[in-house]
């Protein structure tokens, strides 16, 4: 089984995430952040479940799409996951964001 860790940064954008929608409803908030982090339980057993991130054509740079949000995060060797960021998918994402966080 795999190892996923979760980066500050990435626990950051899931808190605002939650932050946002909770100012329309604070049911759905706790919902959509339960769906995000369950969602990533599948790469315990599935390290390589999620697609390529096509902006970075690294095959160890993946991503889960779920409920409009990009889960991205990186496979660090066969035993340990890191989970980069949350990224609404209507956002453009930035190389430089990314290469910050995985360096973190």
């Amino acid at each position: 089984m795999v190892e996923v860790v979760w980066t500050d940064f990435a626990i950051q954008d899931l808190s605002n995430i939650g932050e946002f929608i909770a100012r329309d409803s604070e049911r759905y908030a706790k919902d959509v952040i339960q769906t995000l982090f369950d969602t990533t339980l599948l790469l315990e057993s599935h390290p390589k479940a999620g697609r390529v991130v096509p902006e970075f054509h690294n095959k160890n740079i993946r991503e889960l799409v779920r409920i409009r949000y990009r889960i991205v995060y990186r496979v660090v060797d066969d035993y340990r996951i890191d989970i980069l960021t949350i990224h609404h998918s209507a956002r453009q994402m930035s190389r430089l964001t990314l290469e910050k966080r995985r360096k973190q």
